[in-house]
């Protein structure tokens, strides 16, 4: 994991909501030898596509790229053009690595208020989740978007043996982006930076854990909302973008 964050000064509220989208891997399933943020569909990188939904939104007041470590200069390429990008930053290790330098330039340019977090993996995101998500912000501390699972879910043990089988009612399947009060995520890494055993693969699961008392919503996805791990996926979210 990096450092521990920075304190946060004095910040001025801004009216809506900040965003930061997280490319800062380097897509290996993908086998396409490059980030899978720069693999085209229709004739715009995954990353465009991902960065023009959330520059676009009325609700978003500026967008933070961070990206895979060596590609800062392609991806600056890409964001050309795109006046509300405040800055593209190099990505840590690790996903949550990648959170924590977000939240630090954020503090060092005194920005707070709310923050959503996408993946740029999921560049068919629309403005109605988005406007789900800032929507729940309103009321809400930290805010999931996810869609409930179609499918029975196995639990196991290390022998592969089932052990439990959740009820499908209560499971839903994350998306992105997660909006939050800017403070309540700082505070929630501020806690997980303390214990040497922390590991997380998205920022809900990192507020839950470590502010307990800190309920986390879930808003209401869409199946289009994608994330592209693979070949297939690219495929798929090719046809997507082709239909309404």
């Amino acid at each position: 994991m990096d450092s521990a964050l920075p304190p946060l000064p004095g910040a001025h509220t801004i009216p809506h909501a900040t965003a930061v989208l997280l490319a800062g891997g380097i897509g290996a399933r993908a086998g396409l030898g490059m980030p899978k943020q720069f693999a085209e569909l229709r004739g715009r990188t995954i990353l465009e596509h991902s960065l023009a939904a959330l520059h676009d939104h009325a609700g978003i007041s500026g967008v933070l790229v961070v990206m895979a470590p060596g590609y800062t200069d392609a991806a600056r390429v890409v964001t050309d053009g795109y006046p509300r990008v405040l800055d593209v930053i190099e990505g840590g290790r690790e996903r949550s690595d990648s959170t924590v330098r977000a939240l630090s330039w954020l503090s060092t340019a005194a920005i707070a208020g709310d923050v959503l977090i996408h993946d740029a993996a999921r560049p068919l995101v629309s403005a109605a989740i988005i406007d789900r998500c800032l929507g729940a912000l309103k009321a809400s501390a930290a805010v999931g978007v996810a869609v409930p699972s179609s499918d029975t879910v196995f639990r196991t043990n290390a022998a592969g043996r089932v052990v439990d089988v959740p009820p499908r009612s209560s499971l839903w399947r994350a998306q992105t982006p997660q909006g939050f009060r800017l403070a309540t995520l700082r505070a929630a890494y501020d806690a997980a930076l303390a214990d040497p055993d922390f590991v997380a693969t998205d920022d809900c699961s990192v507020v839950q854990r470590y502010l307990p008392d800190v309920p986390v919503m879930v808003v209401l996805g869409e199946e289009r909302n994608l994330k592209v791990t693979g070949p297939l996926d690219l495929e798929i979210a090719e046809r997507l973008l082709t239909s309404p």
